[in-house]
């Protein structure tokens, strides 16, 4: 007994009780924030200044400065937590970026502006007090025993809580009960800045109906067409090569009629889409739908159309195994279905909206100014008051991208305890006024990953838990990077 003592006052010391959320965070300062300028990319005016053929502003590096706080005299001073508090002010550093001028395909030297201001995590690495000791904690008026984990927003301490959400781009398959289709798979595809629901159906009849963004319950074989399969072998050969398979794939073969061509295919589904301006329109209008909606976490450049085609081909396979029992249902209150949005991923999500609209009002000011016949400094177009309002105000409220509400809440003081079971709170996006009998019961898989116990009675009970005392939060890993490795290692990509 003496030595499990020991492995978990280890495991506390070395990973905390909210280190999920600060590592999250960290990820989001040192890597989410560039990630998301990259996104980007650069800015193009339409109007640009006298003399020259092509003007552009391209966005360099992106990070964060000290935390400071600015004077009435114009002076910038070191902020403290516990001054934020004291003042009543949000306790954030400011957010330098690189812009890059680039006229006639000339560069200049990158110029460093003040974008906004960022309010900090507690405990994070931009933080003053992540490397403090413990005596310089209790000199500078903090708590050496305070986790962190929280934002300090106009003196207000606000946490941000862990949304429990399924598993994106992975279809998740189930029969249903009653309707004109006997199994479905739903497949929510997320992409930086996207999240898109797929539906696909199979119908009585055997047929396959595909659903997503304004596209409703278009066949099969229609889609593999208009992604640039013509030839029924190849879409057989796409959808399964399992024997078991055939006669089914063979009658959603046969839904196709007059449509022989790639062209006559988006020219269909932009038809029931009721596309007008002539057949030339509707089929460009279509494949730009397709590039950017079905699938986007594949890609959304036109070349990534046959790997679309492969991936529709395997979700398709897996609904019709699932009809003839080959495989089972999936079970959507499974942990291994579900994700954790950490602190890092919220933050990132709102920082690609305030960024944009930080951008747009960039070059709203840029052609303004430029109209009159002056080329303008970049920092002059710059209000980064606009940024800092949008981040402050999402963490003061708890309205989020999305029109999600309760994301960012007030942290709990009534005592040490209730402080550390508040940081460590997982909500399900769920309502709480529908039963979801299955959602609020407890499932073995939460076992060493939720409390069993910590939940709310009444309308929350089961949407509302807790980590567990000994559960870690695992990081993902980035797709592309493990890719270009197997293909290194001499993996082939299949159907090539």
């Amino acid at each position: 007994m003496e030595g499990f003592e020991h492995i978990i006052r280890g495991f506390f010391d070395r990973y905390g009780m909210v280190r999920h959320h600060i590592d999250s965070y960290n990820r989001f300062i040192l890597e989410g924030m560039q990630n998301v300028v990259n996104e980007v990319g650069e800015l193009v005016p339409a109007v640009i200044p006298a003399g020259s053929s092509e003007y552009k502003i391209k966005f360099g590096k992106i990070y964060l400065k000290k935390p400071v706080v600015k004077e009435a005299d114009g002076s910038q001073n070191e902020l403290l937590p516990s001054e934020a508090r004291i003042r009543e002010i949000t306790y954030g550093s400011p957010i330098i970026l690189e812009l890059i001028v680039e006229r006639d395909g000339i560069r200049n030297e990158p110029i460093k502006a003040e974008v906004g201001k960022m309010p900090i995590m507690l405990r994070s690495k931009p933080c003053l007090l992540s490397k403090l000791s413990r005596k310089e904690l209790i000199d500078v008026g903090e708590d050496p025993g305070d986790p962190g984990g929280y934002f300090i927003i106009n003196g207000t301490e606000r946490v941000l809580i862990a949304i429990e959400d399924l598993r994106p781009n992975l279809p998740l398959i189930e029969r249903k009960k009653s309707g004109s289709a006997t199994e479905i798979a739903r497949l929510f595809s997320e992409a930086p800045g996207f999240r898109v629901p797929h539906l696909f159906e199979r119908l009585n009849d055997g047929s396959i109906r595909i659903s997503f963004a304004r596209v409703l319950r278009i066949p099969l074989v229609v889609l593999m067409m208009a992604l640039g399969l013509e030839r029924d072998e190849d879409i057989m050969k796409v959808v399964s090569q399992d024997e078991r398979l055939f006669e089914d794939i063979m009658i959603n073969l046969e839904t196709t009629g007059d449509i022989h061509t790639t062209e006559d295919a988006l020219d269909w589904i932009g038809r029931q889409m009721k596309i007008g301006q002539g057949q030339e329109y509707r089929v460009e209008r279509v494949s730009q739908l397709l590039d950017q909606y079905l699938f986007p976490h594949i890609g959304r450049r036109h070349s990534d159309k046959m790997e679309k085609a492969r991936y529709l081909g395997k979700c398709c396979e897996k609904l019709i195994k699932l009809h003839y029992n080959y495989v089972s249902e999936d079970d959507k209150d499974h942990y291994a279905n579900k994700r954790l949005k950490l602190a890092g991923e919220l933050m990132e999500q709102l920082f690609r909206a305030s960024f944009k609209a930080l951008l747009n009002d960039m070059k709203y000011s840029f052609e303004r100014i430029t109209k009159r016949g002056r080329e303008p400094p970049l920092e002059t177009v710059v209000r980064e008051q606009l940024l800092t309002r949008r981040l402050e105000s999402a963490l003061a409220t708890g309205y989020w991208v999305g029109g999600r509400t309760g994301v960012s809440q007030h942290l709990q003081r009534l005592n040490y305890m209730d402080t550390l079971s508040h940081l460590r709170r997982v909500l399900s996006p769920l309502t709480t006024s529908q039963p979801h009998f299955e959602a609020r019961e407890l499932h073995p898989t939460h076992w060493g990953k939720l409390c069993a116990s910590e939940t709310p009675e009444g309308q929350n009970i089961g949407l509302r838990k807790n980590l567990a005392l000994l559960g870690k939060v695992t990081e993902g890993a980035e797709a592309e990077s493990i890719r270009k490795n197997l293909l290194l290692l001499g993996v082939e990509k299949w159907g090539e």
